[in-house]
């Protein structure tokens, strides 16, 4: 006698399709993370690659302001361009904000009782991961309404984003806020690079020295082509 077997009546299956269930688990937000980390990564070379040409004088690097309005002219009408890379960016950080925080507080519920003895972490720059990320953001804000829209920049010009680089780095407090970022910045690359990596499934016993020298450099360079430019300005260098 055969065993009867139930069937679900269709439409009742509540298994969710394989996209959402991965984007759900840690391994999928941790991907999400390298993903949009990457992205961002990217971003942060190409910006600090224009904002070396202050040192070209205020005639590139206005003329290099005035490129970024521009870009994919005359396919993309004025500033479309801009806008596309604008809105890339805030997907990314947005993806990856969130990503970092549902991982934190997966990681909080799964020990609601902390550890009597604290367990020492691998570096400064991994316990450091999401305040780091927390001055970043922060920063991110008073940038743009200090270079973008001019909010907080009480000597900006208007069209003449290398006089308003200067006027920013002439006071003390720009200077303060940018350094203290950008040494965040530098610190979260490191550990993220590195973890990046582990998560994309490019770390092996045989690369791992390699990824950890190139996440080391990788940060180190950023920072420090960052740093020259509020260096420079405050030394003369750049006037």
């Amino acid at each position: 006698m055969a065993l009867a077997t139930r069937t679900r009546p269709p439409g009742t299956d509540r298994t969710p399709p394989v996209p959402p269930r991965f984007l759900g688990s840690t391994l999928g937000k941790k991907t999400v993370m390298a993903v949009s980390g990457l992205i961002l990564l990217g971003y942060l070379v190409a910006h600090v690659m224009g904002n070396l040409k202050v040192f070209f004088g205020p005639g590139e690097f206005n003329a290099y302001g005035r490129w970024l309005r521009t870009m994919g002219d005359p396919v993309l009408h004025h500033e479309w361009g801009l806008w596309l890379v604008r809105l890339v960016l805030l997907a990314a950080v947005t993806a990856h904000g969130v990503c970092a925080y549902q991982l934190s507080r997966r990681d909080i519920g799964a020990r609601p009782v902390a550890y009597v003895h604290k367990r020492r972490r691998a570096s400064y720059a991994t316990r450091t991961m999401r305040w780091g990320g927390v001055i970043i953001a922060l920063f991110v804000v008073w940038h743009l309404l200090d270079l973008t829209t001019l909010t907080v920049n009480p000597n900006a010009q208007p069209g003449h984003p290398y006089e308003n680089v200067v006027a920013t780095f002439s006071t003390w407090y720009g200077n303060a806020i940018y350094l203290v970022a950008m040494l965040a910045v530098g610190l979260h690359i490191r550990h993220g690079f590195w973890a990046a990596a582990q998560t994309l499934g490019a770390g092996s016993a045989r690369r791992d020295r390699a990824l950890k020298t190139a996440a080391n450099t990788l940060a180190l360079l950023l920072t420090a082509g960052f740093v020259a430019v509020p260096v420079a300005v405050m030394t003369g260098v750049v006037s």
